[in-house]
């Protein structure tokens, strides 16, 4: 049986699900006024799809020098308590008297002890696929996700884990401890902020046309900010996956699981051209002489600085853009060129142009992790595409039709990231009003976890 940790009422405050930027913006924001957060991540770090960036468009700031900071502030907060690596198990009550039992998963490694030397992975014989690299690195059995995980903690991954006991035998600190077992924790808060975040679309099921899985120069825009990462597997050199070579002929295909309602998106996932302008940008700065160019339906340069940013792209960098949506991707089996066969819907004309290397940019899906309250008699509403439903779009937007319950960021439905903060803040300021006039007290500390 799970041993089993209650917290105590007279902390009872907010608990936040998802630890991406949206999560820890309004973990932070609750903290600062005096209130109780347990931010909630299944991962074993928080960082969310953010950790994952090169740059962030349209200003091409370093996407971790934003990030990290306020990973670091939320795992220092005093009134911020981090329960990663774990998952919601439970929710019931009302607001103002939520009571939601979450289940930590053994990390076989105590994070009082753990330095985060990294001498235990140096030793680990086994290799397996690095997730955060979406597959194109290699990972240990004993792990910490990035270099700037939060927390520092290495993780063993039991499900290829040989039970050698190399790290253990290793680790100076004795924090290895493969004895751990599965914590279900107790909370009894007066709110609840989910910001579960998203999935990419599955593009091997719905669009085997492109080649993607086929080819292995066809590659999602997520692998592409892998390679154009200085932390990255490549170092921030971009090489095809089939020969090393270094592509100069770059195609990105916009709107992959976008509003298609043949495929069931029949909704615009919002970021997907400027994240494309953003990368066709970037491969000019890291490959000399490339010619990039992007496939498009409608380019949506509706945010601040965006409408510049594309004409930026367009007039400094040389990209190129094709209005027309993309009918098939085939390969030429001795070079391994790609054949990218579109309309060009300016000209009403078909083209076929060769590439070395295509990108094709994933439409943004609700995630499957996100909590299914209906099982749990809480039922909250989605939409039909998956993300939950704000009670009154325009005047209550990070609201759910249960009292108590908000969302933000992408668990409400595709935005870009200053989008997501600022609803984060939002579904913030909400919660503390539920708090302020229930029985949920302020925080004074933080008790540390054992």
């Amino acid at each position: 049986m799970p041993k089993q940790e209650d917290r105590s009422a007279s902390e009872k405050g907010c608990v936040v699900i998802g630890g991406g930027i949206a999560g820890i913006q309004a973990s932070i924001d609750l903290a600062d006024q005096g209130f109780k957060v347990y931010l909630v991540e299944r991962q074993p770090s928080i960082g969310g799809h953010m950790a994952q960036l090169d740059k962030t468009f349209p200003t091409l700031d370093c996407s971790a020098c934003i990030l990290t900071p306020k990973m670091v502030e939320a795992s220092r907060h005093k009134n911020i308590e981090l329960i990663t690596y774990s998952e919601v198990s439970s929710i019931s009550g009302e607001a103002g008297n939520f009571k939601v039992r979450l289940t930590e998963k053994p990390r076989y490694v105590k994070r009082e002890k753990c330095t985060g030397c990294g001498t235990c992975a140096r030793h680990c014989p086994v290799e397996v696929p690095n997730e955060f690299d979406m597959g194109l690195g290699v990972r240990k059995a004993i792990y910490v996700p990035f270099p700037q995980a939060v927390p520092s903690t290495y993780t063993v991954d039991a499900d290829h884990c040989i039970k050698c006991k190399l790290c253990e035998n290793v680790c100076q600190a004795g924090a290895v401890d493969f004895s751990q077992k599965p914590v279900e924790v107790d909370l009894n808060v007066g709110a609840i902020i989910v910001c579960t975040g998203f999935d990419l679309f599955d593009v091997k099921e719905h669009y085997k046309n492109l080649g993607y899985g086929k080819y292995d120069n066809v590659i999602s825009s997520l692998e592409f900010e892998r390679l154009i990462n200085a932390s990255g597997p490549t170092s921030g050199r971009i090489i095809r996956q089939s020969d090393g070579r270094v592509p100069k002929r770059i195609a990105f295909v916009n709107c992959i699981g976008s509003r298609d309602e043949r495929k069931g998106a029949n909704y615009c996932s919002r970021v997907c051209c400027m994240y494309s302008t953003k990368n066709a940008i970037l491969s000019t700065e890291h490959v000399e002489g490339c010619e990039p160019t992007i496939y498009f339906i409608d380019l949506r340069a509706f945010g601040k600085g965006f409408e510049e940013f594309y004409r930026t792209a367009e007039k400094s960098y040389g990209v190129k853009f094709v209005k027309g949506r993309v009918g098939e991707i085939s390969q030429d089996p001795e070079t391994r060129n790609l054949f990218v066969r579109a309309e060009d819907t300016a000209t009403g004309t078909i083209l076929t142009n060769e590439y070395e290397l295509v990108v094709l940019s994933f439409g943004l899906t609700a995630s499957k992790q996100a909590p299914d309250f209906s099982k749990w008699g809480l039922n909250v509403l989605k939409d039909r595409n998956g993300f939950y439903s704000s009670v009154e779009a325009a005047t209550l937007p990070v609201d759910t039709n249960i009292k108590g319950i908000y969302v933000c960021g992408i668990a409400e439905g595709p935005k870009d990231i200053p989008d997501s903060v600022a609803q984060a803040s939002a579904a913030a300021m909400r919660a503390s009003l539920i708090l302020s006039s229930s029985d949920a007290t302020r925080a004074t500390i933080m008790k540390r976890r054992p």
